[in-house]
């Protein structure tokens, strides 16, 4: 029991904050090796030609300021086409998008799904570079040419933006915006390592000779998309200076309902890219993406159950004082959760509680991905969370 309680405890850190110091230090030795970097100049004459790929569904209360948002970045006006899809809108937002010629529209009454519209756009787009971004997300003027410039080196296939989060800390979703500052890091410096691991649908873009259809059933059609760029052989980049701004969930039950058709899909995704698991193709990449996605997505919330019953069982059956100092440890962290949600069910501001209550919220939510992906009961028809 205490052999399999130290592994379970250290999977549980490596997966989430162990990983991030291998990466650390991993980069700090191949900046002795190779040196720091170089990012590419921004020249307008130089970059690519690239396309703006916008799928909606029913988002007339933003659809005005995203159309001014992207009409506003700065790229050379002859380089660059806008494409937006409203497949299945019931409300404003065709009618808003009609509006503004220098953009070409797509409809279809029926509602198939995001990357049923991606697909459709996909075969009308001749540019060399496609950039996807979600109709709630706004780019900062100099999101587009960051990322197109990475697309001199022959070698990357795809560039991820940053997403930003805007959260109120009256509530739990303050540990939303602490998550994704987290994620952001931990991009970078896989990036910097090798390839980032998945694209997040804020803000992505790819060579447009690189696009693979993915299944129309796809939760997770981003992530898929991406990886699969990486599976070819090409690099993810990362660029933190183009990036997408979005305000947090309203509360915790929409972050939730989010979380867990996150967690389906990457159940999904791996079962698919099951290849990626093979680490002999590309070693590093499969190495980034079993200890940054797959054991979040798969063991970690069981070992951490399975962690808190067996330090139990040991505590029971006596045991040393550092095993009673570890359940103590435990039973203060969730503690500290439970105090967070009934804080942000009162709409208490403690910051502090907020922390532990997301992080076990992202857990569970895996959990319930899990079931709901196994049940067959997670549709792949994205089901908006409201925002702040």
């Amino acid at each position: 029991m205490k052999i399999l309680l130290w592994i379970s405890l250290f999977i549980t850190f490596y997966a989430f904050f162990g990983y991030g110091i291998l990466l650390f230090i991993l980069i700090k030795i191949k900046r002795v090796i190779n040196g720091k970097p170089l990012l590419p100049v921004v020249n307008f004459n130089d970059l690519p030609t690239c396309t703006l790929v916008v799928a909606a569904f029913n988002e007339d209360g933003v659809m005005e300021e995203k159309i001014l948002n992207s009409l506003a970045l700065a790229y050379p006006k002859n380089k660059l086409d806008f494409v937006f899809i409203t497949d299945g809108s019931t409300d404003d937002t065709a009618k808003i998008v009609k509006a503004h010629p220098q953009i070409r529209h797509m409809h279809s009454n029926e509602r198939k799904g995001k990357i049923a519209a991606v697909h459709r756009a996909m075969d009308t787009i001749k540019t060399e570079i496609v950039i996807f971004t979600d109709a709630n997300t706004f780019l900062n003027i100099d999101a587009l040419a960051n990322i197109c410039r990475h697309y001199s080196d022959a070698k990357v296939g795809a560039v991820a933006g940053e997403k930003r989060v805007y959260a109120d800390a009256a509530n739990a979703t303050a540990g939303e915006g602490f998550y994704w500052k987290y994620e952001s890091k931990l991009k970078a410096w896989d990036s910097e390592l090798y390839s980032v691991v998945g694209a997040a649908g804020e803000l992505f873009s790819i060579r447009t000779a690189l696009y693979e259809p993915v299944s129309p059933n796809a939760i997770l059609d981003d992530f898929m998309i991406s990886l699969l760029v990486a599976k070819r052989g090409y690099r993810v980049i990362y660029e933190p200076d183009a990036y997408a701004t979005e305000t947090a969930s309203q509360n915790v039950t929409e972050e939730l309902k989010r979380k867990i058709r996150i967690a389906a899909g990457g159940i999904q995704s791996i079962l698919w890219l099951r290849g990626l698991l093979n680490p002999f193709p590309i070693p590093v990449l499969s190495f980034q993406y079993i200890s940054h996605r797959v054991l979040r997505w798969t063991i970690v919330p069981f070992l951490m159950i399975l962690a808190l019953i067996l330090n139990i069982f040991i505590v029971i059956n006596g045991a040393s004082a550092i095993y009673i100092l570890l359940l103590i440890a435990q039973v203060a962290f969730y503690l500290m959760a439970i105090l967070g949600w009934i804080m942000e069910e009162r709409h208490i501001k403690v910051k502090v509680f907020f922390i532990p209550y997301y992080f076990c919220m992202m857990n569970y939510a895996v959990v319930m991905g899990i079931i709901r992906f196994s049940k067959g009961k997670q549709s792949a028809i994205w089901e908006k969370s409201k925002r702040q």
